[in-house]
């Protein structure tokens, strides 16, 4: 079953990979390894879902939000690969940047949303190491945003 097909059993749609927002790259390929940079959490409609966890956004916004950012780390995975998911070995690492309180103890229940979504996705090689950490404030006043190290087969 193909990714997009995967993507559907959950209603969900594959965006278009989003831009950089300043200098960098979105994603490099190095030594099989693709590292992507930091993907926000954009709605279908493209805008961005912003506002801090434990003050204006709960866990289940959180979560969606999570969710949002892994759709469009799958996209950047898409871009990388020629959109050839079959070489996508195994979802090494993400990193997941929560924008919450002090008192926000939840980033973990957050991060589910994008880990679920890579087992979902990739079986058990979605599984993977991963960090959620709460942070102050992210660009743009997201409310979540997460990197990825991918495992890439050779072409």
């Amino acid at each position: 079953m193909s990714i997009v097909d995967r993507l559907g059993e959950i209603g969900l749609v594959l965006p278009t990979p989003a831009a950089p927002v300043a200098a960098y790259v979105p994603w490099v390929l190095a030594g099989g390894l693709l590292h992507i940079s930091g993907q926000l959490p954009f709605r279908e409609d493209g805008s961005l879902i912003t506002g801090r966890l434990g003050e204006s956004l709960d866990v289940a916004a959180g979560t969606e939000a999570a969710r949002r950012c892994g759709l469009m780390l799958l996209a950047q995975i898409g871009q990388a690969l020629n959109g050839d998911f079959t070489r996508v070995a195994r979802i090494v690492k993400l990193g997941v940047f929560v924008n919450s309180t002090p008192s926000f103890i939840d980033q973990p229940k957050v991060a589910n949303g994008a880990s679920e979504l890579m087992a979902h996705v990739f079986g058990e090689g979605g599984r993977h190491a991963r960090s959620a950490v709460g942070v102050p404030v992210l660009p743009l006043g997201a409310a979540v945003e997460i990197d990825a190290i991918v495992d890439i087969l050779p072409a």
